[in-house]
């Protein structure tokens, strides 16, 4: 039986390691998406029983993606194939170009993903009754996936409402980028879609995009977060928590990083500050939050507990490659508990 299950895109990322998209020769290739990651380090890192809805075209490619899904683990018995033409005419599979950044040079993502077969998706393609019948305990999806195009919104608010049919709890993460929204009415038209699906989720992640007048309008200081998650929190009226990341950049490779969260029953809670994170590639660093939050609130800790796990599996995502985890649950409990990057022999 599945514990959680995301719905979302998962692209072929590639990766020039050190080097520029423009000028590579060679890439290392990844699987990845904002939905997607979440399960993926629920899985590996936190042992939970996950699974992943999206579609992809039956070719080569999204079969290399469904092979690297496989290797971490996530099920992948609700991926809907789309027959493809030969040419990605009808159907194709997202590609992700991402450079890591570093000192001054900042990161850099370059996404192809037009037209894809998960973008496709239509209200009726999946029975949600059936699939949360089925057992799991939550359910994620994101703004990225809703973005994708006018269909995947109905899809998302669909899975959502059929998830709190079944008592499964909902988190919502509006994940602005704003590739996805240029040409479809950019941050006004998202922050519309995250309003319509933020009220069908108990918990909200990356919550100060739910914040300001559009996504992505105003840089909230210090003193402003708890004003900020409190407006965030008014915004989805059924939320029980709303929950954010906070990252200071100095440089692509030197960031402070912490979070923080309010409930009605808490009020505002600071997550664990750590100063001066040195970081390989920040991508994902965000959904290893979203996946440490959901392993804590799941398993009953307090919200203070469940930002540490999410914080400290944030920070380590950003030590290694690719958009997926991989660290493990002792490395995220040492960390939690002032652990240190000395060599473990």
């Amino acid at each position: 039986m599945t514990d959680v299950m995301a719905l979302g895109e998962v692209m072929l990322r590639f990766d020039p390691g050190e080097g520029r998209i423009r000028t590579a020769r060679t890439f290392q290739v990844w699987e990845g998406g904002g939905e997607y990651n979440v399960v993926r380090g629920l899985r590996r890192c936190f042992g939970l029983r996950t699974a992943i809805v999206t579609a992809l075209a039956d070719n080569a490619v999204g079969r290399l993606v469904e092979d690297l899904i496989l290797q971490g683990g996530v099920d992948t018995s609700l991926i809907r194939w789309m027959p493809g033409d030969g040419i990605g005419r009808t159907a194709r599979n997202g590609l992700n170009f991402v450079e890591r950044g570093y000192g001054i040079r900042g990161a850099l993502g370059v996404s192809d993903r037009a037209h894809t077969a998960v973008s496709q998706l239509r209200k009726g393609d999946f029975n949600w009754d059936a699939v949360f019948a089925a057992g799991p305990r939550w359910f994620h999806t994101g703004g990225i996936f809703a973005g994708l195009s006018e269909t995947t919104v109905d899809v998302a608010e669909e899975a959502m409402t059929a998830a709190r049919r079944h008592g499964v709890t909902v988190s919502y993460d509006p994940n602005y980028r704003a590739s996805i929204w240029a040409d479809r009415g950019g941050a006004d038209r998202a922050r519309e879609v995250d309003l319509r699906l933020a009220r069908h989720a108990d918990v909200i992640v990356g919550a100060l995009g739910l914040a300001g007048t559009r996504p992505g309008d105003v840089r909230v200081g210090a003193e402003e977060i708890p004003d900020a998650l409190v407006e965030a929190a008014g915004r989805a009226p059924n939320a029980s928590v709303v929950a954010t990341t906070l990252r200071e950049v100095y440089s692509a490779d030197v960031n402070d990083w912490s979070s923080a969260a309010w409930s009605a029953e808490t009020g505002f809670v600071s997550g664990p500050r750590m100063r001066g994170l040195h970081v390989l590639d920040r991508v994902g660093s965000g959904d290893g939050f979203a996946a440490g939050l959901i392993h804590g609130l799941l398993t009953g800790a307090s919200i203070e507990r469940a930002l540490a796990y999410g914080t400290a599996h944030g920070a380590l995502v950003m030590t290694t490659p690719g958009d997926v985890s991989m660290a493990t649950l002792a490395e995220v409990e040492a960390l939690i508990e002032n652990g240190s990057a000395h060599v473990t022999r």
